[in-house]
């Protein structure tokens, strides 16, 4: 039997990118926003990456960008994002979300 799916099911995603620092933060943040790629972007400052670069174990101090927007943006969203990043390879991980544990019923 086939899975049903609500209406809302994988509308909308969210987006994870790390960033050197806060100001960069700021920067990709606003420009995501007020440019409609996102309607929100929450970031967490000094968070620490541990990862293998070059074979080698790098840890550094990073500042996070959770980014919400709608699925249908994503690819937008990613060539605006990693136009303006730093990072010679920038993470850009996106996953969907489901808001039927959020939402009221109104089905």
């Amino acid at each position: 039997m086939a899975a049903t799916r609500s209406v809302d099911q994988d509308l909308y995603s969210v987006a994870y990118v790390t960033v050197p620092n806060s100001i960069t933060a700021q920067q990709i943040a606003r420009e995501v926003v007020t440019g409609k790629y996102a309607a929100c972007v929450n970031i967490v400052p000094t968070i620490t990456s541990i990862y293998e670069w070059e074979n080698k174990l790098e840890e550094d101090r990073e500042t996070l960008l959770i980014i919400k927007t709608k699925s249908a943006a994503l690819d937008a969203l990613k060539s605006k994002v990693l136009s303006m990043h730093p990072y010679k390879i920038a993470e850009f991980i996106a996953l969907p979300v489901n808001f039927k544990h959020y939402l009221p019923s109104h089905h």
